[in-house]
């Protein structure tokens, strides 16, 4: 049986100046609690789903973003709602139809959560041995 250490030091070892400077150039927990707010609004794969038709359509109204995710209005209405308290989302009236649009804060959360997978597709796919024909 392998012994695993813990993530932990076995020592105090501070260096308290150090940790004084970061610690004093942190922000306010207020000031933070806004910005976990909006991350944590993408935590969902439904809101996720959501921001990212938006990000591909631009300003939508509901039923469209119901129908493109397959959910039904009721649903979705509660997570973009959820989107625009978290300021990813905003919406504007039009009549009677209610437009939504990615702020610039969610296209830009959601470019960074979308990274890993826009790398993926810029970079050439290699052939496996599963892709070849076999005769």
């Amino acid at each position: 049986m392998a012994f695993e250490p813990l993530d932990s030091c076995d020592l105090l070892c501070m260096d308290l100046p150090h940790a004084e400077d970061v610690r004093a150039a942190l922000p306010a927990l207020v000031d933070v609690e806004p910005l976990a707010d909006a991350a944590r609004a993408f935590g969902d794969p439904t809101r996720l789903t959501i921001a990212l038709a938006l990000n591909a359509g631009g300003q939508m109204c509901g039923c469209d973003i119901a129908w493109i995710v397959g959910q039904s209005q009721k649903l979705v209405s509660h997570h973009l709602r959820k989107l625009k308290t978290a300021n990813n989302v905003t919406s504007t009236r039009q009549g009677k139809l209610v437009m939504y649009s990615l702020t610039d804060r969610g296209a830009h959360l959601l470019s960074v959560l979308t990274e890993p997978l826009s790398a993926a597709s810029a970079r050439p796919r290699v052939a496996t041995p599963a892709d070849v024909d076999h005769v």
